[in-house]
């Protein structure tokens, strides 16, 4: 299987705090065990959701429609809302704790086998939780790198 992978961010660097389909932007990433390489960002341009309709299924269906035309078959999110339930029938969604989208790369990267069984469920999928890797550390402070030199 080959994993391409869509970050909800409002930044390209951190996870954001709302429901996946509210991003203002989707980072595109082509994930391997070994690699990752970074395709695009794309602008989540999807219908506002309907205030008088919790987990508007036209919201639902206008985010899985962008992610799509990109070829994207894993959703990663901090959040997930009740849209979550039509989102997963066409990716594998995976709720991360990682903080940051590098650090959910590096926890993805271990847990490839459980993405492309839970993918080959098809529509009847469900999503996955994924702790962050415990033995990654972030880069260091840029400030703090230059004193290390």
């Amino acid at each position: 299987m080959n994993l391409t992978a869509a970050f909800a961010t409002d930044d390209g660097t951190l996870f954001m705090n709302r429901h996946f389909g509210d991003a203002d932007f989707y980072d595109i990433y082509e994930i391997t065990a070994e690699d990752s390489e970074f395709l695009k960002r794309i602008p989540n341009t999807s219908e506002e959701e309907n205030e008088a309709v919790h987990a508007d299924p036209l919201k639902a269906h206008s985010v899985a429609g962008l992610l799509l035309k990109e070829e994207v078959n894993t959703a990663v999110s901090k959040v997930f809302g009740p849209n979550i339930k039509r989102i997963r029938k066409k990716f594998v969604c995976v709720l991360s704790g990682d903080e940051t989208i590098e650090g959910a790369i590096r926890t993805i990267q271990k847990h490839m086998a459980e993405i492309e069984a839970e993918w080959l469920e098809g529509p009847d999928r469900c999503h996955l939780r994924l702790a962050p890797d415990p033995t990654w550390k972030p880069m260091k402070e840029e400030a703090e790198w230059n004193t290390m030199n």
